[in-house]
Formats: structure tokens, C-alpha cells, sequence
């Protein structure tokens, strides 16, 4: 399953629609069995969601993100894990490991409405109990 992470200078990029920049991490039962940095277009929303697909991505992992891109990431098959922050590695490893739901990788001011379907699924796509 390949998971997308926007990210900006080593962290969770704070605004997807604005991002450039993703880690591409192919992973199998919670291990990465490769990784790849890409850039997206950033001309407009529909070529950053053609980059995403012809990607083969699965999970999108990202900060905010306008409830009209979402919308367009979700319609192409893709799994959004919105409004998360923290360093590139540790929100990784912990989509990976199962633990992206805990509050320390909550966007500051997040309240989580919206995000309690994390809960309920994690990044490999196990069913996880709330």
C-alpha cells in the first residue's frame, strides 16, 4: 500500500493545497518496503490530484486541507488522514505502527471534530478499535 505524507521542511506540510512536496512510502503488515520523494504540480487542484493517482497512492497523510481538494482526493479512491502535524518521521512511523491518532500529531487549534474515523482505521488499513 503506498501512503502519501505532504510534508515541508522535514514536517507535515501545514496547508496540502499549497504543498509541492510528498514522501511516498510503500508499505506491507506495518514495514516500508520503499520510499520516494516527488513533487506535485502545483498548478492547479486537479493536476495535484492526477499526480496523486497516477502515484497509486492509497492514504493521503496531510494538514489542512480545502473541503473542495479533499472532496477530489477521495472521488480518485483515496484515503485522507487530515490535520496532522509533526515531524516527517515520527508521523511515519506512526501511521505505520498504528498510533497516528493520538492528540500529539493533532494540528495545534484542531479540536479533532472531523477526525474520529481515525480511530477506526489506521494507514495499513486494519480495523482498530476505538
Amino acid at each position: 500500500m503506498k501512503i502519501a505524507f505532504a510534508y515541508w521542511d522535514n514536517r507535515i506540510a501545514p496547508v496540502f493545497d499549497i504543498a509541492t512536496r510528498i514522501r511516498v512510502v510503500d508499505s506491507d503488515n506495518g514495514r516500508i518496503v520503499g520510499e520516494s520523494e516527488e513533487t506535485l504540480d502545483d498548478g492547479s487542484p486537479v493536476r495535484k490530484v492526477i499526480n496523486l493517482a497516477h502515484l497509486n497512492i492509497a492514504t493521503l497523510v496531510c494538514g489542512a486541507i480545502s473541503r473542495q481538494l479533499k472532496e477530489m482526493v477521495m472521488s480518485n479512491g483515496i484515503q485522507v488522514i487530515p490535520f496532522i502535524a509533526g515531524d516527517l518521521g515520527e508521523v511515519t512511523r506512526a501511521c505505520l505502527d498504528g498510533t497516528l491518532e493520538h492528540d500529539r500529531f493533532a494540528m495545534p487549534g484542531c479540536c479533532r471534530r472531523g477526525r474520529t474515523y481515525r480511530r477506526r482505521r489506521c494507514c495499513d488499513g486494519e480495523r482498530r478499535q476505538p
